[in-house]
C-alpha cells in the first residue's frame, strides 16, 4: 500500500509539472523510455504501454469540417514534407553543387539515372503542393479563428513553418543552375536590398558577394539540405506537441 501511494504521489507530481511546461514532452519524444515513461512506471507490459501512449485522447469537435479536406491540410503538408525529404536524399546522391557541374548533374539525374526523372518530378511537384497546402492551412486556421489563446503560440510556430516553406522553395530554385534559376535568384536577392536597415546585409549573406556565383550556390545548397530541414523538423515537433497537448480548436 505504501509503494502504491508513493507511486500515485509521483504520478500526480509529474502531472502537475507537465501542466506548467512542455519541456518534458520534448525530452520524452527523443527517448524510448521517455516516450513510455508513464506506462513503464506503472509496470505495464511493453505492448500495452505502446498502445496506451498512442491511444491518448486528443480533444476535438465534431462538425462537417471533420470530414472535410480542409481539416486534413496540416497532415497533408507533413506528408508532402516526408516525400520531399525522401526524394531529396535520393537526389543528393547524384547532385553536385558546383557551378561547373550543377546543371550537368541535374541533366544526368533526369536523363540517365534510373527513375531519376520520376524522383525529380515528385520532388518538384511535392514542393509546389506543399507551399499551396501550407498557405491553405494557414487560411483555414485564420478564418476559423483557431489562432486564439491558448493556441496563439501554436499560430506563431505555424507562421515560422510558413516562412521556412517559402525559404525551401527559394533556395531550391537556384540548385539546377540554369538561366531561369540564375536570374530568378538574382532578382530575388536584389529585392532583399529594399528591406530597411538589414536589406543589404541580408543580400550579401545569401549571395556571399556582389553577384550570384559559386558561393551563392554553396550557401543556398547548405540552407536547402541541412539548415532548413533541421529547423523545419524542430518546429514541426513543437507544433505537433502543442496540438497534442491543447487539442483541436473549437469552432467559432
Amino acid at each position: 500500500m505504501t509503494e502504491e501511494r508513493d507511486r500515485d504521489a509521483r504520478h500526480r507530481a509529474r502531472q502537475e509539472f507537465e501542466k506548467r511546461t512542455v519541456f518534458t514532452e520534448i525530452v520524452n519524444l527523443f527517448s524510448l523510455v521517455g516516450f513510455l515513461y508513464g506506462a513503464l512506471d506503472e509496470e505495464l507490459p511493453f505492448r500495452e504501454a505502446v498502445r496506451k501512449q498512442f491511444e491518448k485522447p486528443v480533444c476535438f469537435y465534431r462538425t462537417k469540417l471533420e470530414s472535410n479536406l480542409l481539416a486534413c491540410l496540416g497532415g497533408i503538408a507533413f506528408l508532402l514534407y516526408l516525400f520531399l525529404l525522401g526524394t531529396g536524399i535520393l537526389l543528393l546522391l547524384y547532385y553536385r553543387p558546383t557551378t561547373a557541374e550543377a546543371y550537368s548533374s541535374v541533366v544526368e539525374i533526369t536523363n540517365r539515372v534510373p527513375y531519376g526523372w520520376l524522383i525529380r518530378g515528385i520532388h518538384f511537384w511535392a514542393a509546389n503542393l506543399m507551399i499551396v497546402t501550407v498557405l491553405l492551412h494557414m487560411m483555414r486556421v485564420f478564418f476559423t479563428a483557431a489562432y486564439r489563446p491558448p493556441r496563439d503560440v501554436t499560430w506563431v510556430n505555424g507562421m515560422m513553418l510558413l516562412l521556412f516553406t517559402f525559404a525551401f522553395g527559394f533556395s531550391g530554385y537556384l540548385l539546377p543552375w540554369n538561366q531561369i534559376s540564375y536570374w530568378a535568384t538574382t532578382v530575388g536577392t536584389d529585392s532583399m536590398s529594399a528591406i530597411p536597415v538589414v536589406g543589404d546585409t541580408l543580400k550579401y549573406l545569401v549571395r556571399g558577394g556582389d553577384v550570384v556565383g559559386q558561393l551563392a550556390l554553396t550557401r543556398t545548397f547548405a540552407f536547402h539540405v541541412v539548415i532548413l530541414p533541421a529547423l523545419m523538423l524542430l518546429f514541426m515537433v513543437l507544433h505537433f506537441l502543442m496540438i497534442r497537448r491543447q487539442g483541436i480548436a473549437d469552432p467559432l
